[in-house]
């Protein structure tokens, strides 16, 4: 094929190939029509969007999910120090598995029972957020007592009625002398000045708690005194009608908080509209609601847990440390039960909301007063468990004292870190009290017989 052959199929080859393409584009403009074209192609975008949604709306729900779970998880565990504590209680149940050494196994679910109880302070704070501040204070109280309810059901399990008795009122002592002595110290002296609180509430407060200390008074009274109708069950009697009448107080207390006399009882909201400020004005909230009820149940659960380490081990660790049980009772388990109290008392009374401290203080004491102790004279009852209100005549003779100081302390309506000071230095007392202190039922004899 000679050159000129060459020259003349390639011209062809390019008009071939340049009349195919022409006739597919005609082709494809007979077929298709612009508004038919562009309608074509919406329904193949829409057609690929419905196949690839389903899965794209899984995967982002999945990421989003565990995103949710991680900031969760980041903020609740990972933003307090006091949680460097936390690896302790499984330690406590690897050691109790290993050793059984009850002096150890008590010593680290101690520790672990810290921090946890803190956090179900910051869940119950969270939540508050989103339920109001008279509400939000209820559940501040509530939930900040549930590691010594918690640790009571467990004792009464056990039928260890003393150590129930002791650390309840451990509870209230430390939450009237520790934990508010802490709160008008600590405001004294970053503030230098005598701090005002809402002196009705206080005085409702102390009512309330004198009411107690004679539900707690009076078996003691006939039981020191043999003047009982029927020997060893008119106390306990006594004590399960008192135990009812103090839960209706209570009751009738919540609702005259709620509904009654709301204004009375958040003072501080208001003075904070007049003034533009409010108890949360520079806070809110770090968790949405759900997260805080799931944190909530979670912590409580964990709690449960080693609490019963903690109970099946405290006789062990008292004869470990020879310590008294009493001492463990009455000022080692409280102090562990109010961390969450002790922390948001001085936090708030450092920003001069004194209101606050009060009612985290005073108000858990009348909650365990007024309805933890009455509820575990009931349930032990349900139990079968001889639970009462006789708390021996040594431990109701320091509740009268200690709420009839601090009722004296309170009566002004003011604080300073003088005040502080004292009640600190009273709790010193008391604890040194109960460290020498021989209770009459000896260890080995913390249970009662059953009904």
């Amino acid at each position: 094929m000679d050159y000129k052959s060459l020259v003349g199929i390639h011209p062809q080859l390019e008009m071939n190939s340049l009349d195919k393409r022409s006739m597919n584009e005609c082709e494809d403009e007979s077929l298709f029509s612009p508004v038919e074209t562009e309608a074509q192609k919406t329904e193949l975008i829409q057609a690929a969007d419905q196949r690839s949604f389903p899965g794209r709306l899984q995967a982002d729900g999945d990421k989003m999910l565990w995103t949710v779970i991680y900031r969760s998880i980041k903020t609740v565990v990972f933003s307090n120090k006091l949680n460097l504590l936390m690896p302790f209680g499984p330690l406590a149940i690897l050691v109790n598995k290993l050793t059984g050494h009850h002096g150890w196994v008590f010593f680290l679910s101690l520790l672990g029972i810290t921090p946890l109880a803190e956090r179900l302070g910051y869940a119950t704070e969270q939540l508050a957020f989103y339920t109001g501040a008279t509400v939000g204070g209820l559940l501040n109280a509530t939930f900040g007592n549930a590691t010594e309810l918690i640790i009571s059901i467990y004792a009464l399990k056990h039928e260890m009625i003393r150590v129930v008795q002791q650390s309840l009122l451990g509870s209230i002592l430390s939450n009237m002398l520790l934990v508010l002595g802490c709160a008008f110290l600590s405001g004294g002296l970053v503030f230098h000045k005598e701090q005002v609180f809402n002196k009705a509430t206080a005085v409702v407060n102390s009512g309330l708690l004198l009411m107690a200390v004679m539900g707690l008074l009076f078996p003691a009274v006939l039981h020191y005194t043999h003047t009982e109708v029927h020997f060893g069950k008119s106390e306990l009697a006594l004590s399960r009608f008192s135990s009812c009448i103090m839960l209706l107080a209570y009751g009738a207390y919540l609702y005259f908080q709620l509904k009654s006399q709301q204004n009375t009882y958040d003072p501080i909201v208001e003075e904070g509209s007049q003034s533009g400020d409010s108890p949360h004005d520079d806070e809110s909230p770090e968790i949405s609601k759900w997260e805080s009820m799931i944190w909530l149940s979670i912590i409580t659960a964990w709690i449960s847990i080693l609490s019963e380490y903690l109970v099946n081990t405290i006789e062990g660790a008292s004869v470990a440390w020879k310590i008294p049980v009493a001492f463990i009772s009455v000022i080692l388990l409280p102090i562990v039960g109010n961390a969450a109290e002790h922390a948001s008392a001085i936090m708030f009374a450092m920003k001069d909301k004194l209101d606050i401290s009060l009612g985290v203080a005073i108000g858990s004491s009348t909650q365990i007063s007024m309805f933890g102790i009455p509820f575990t004279v009931v349930i032990g009852w349900i139990m079968g468990r001889q639970m009462d209100l006789n708390f021996q005549l040594f431990e109701t003779a320091t509740l009268f004292i200690t709420v009839i100081v601090v009722a004296f302390m309170l009566q002004e309506g003011t604080s300073n870190y003088f005040k502080g000071l004292m009640l600190i230095f009273c709790y010193l007392i008391v604890a040194a009290s109960f460290f020498v202190h021989v209770d009459p039922s000896t260890v080995g004899q913390y249970k009662k017989p059953v009904d």
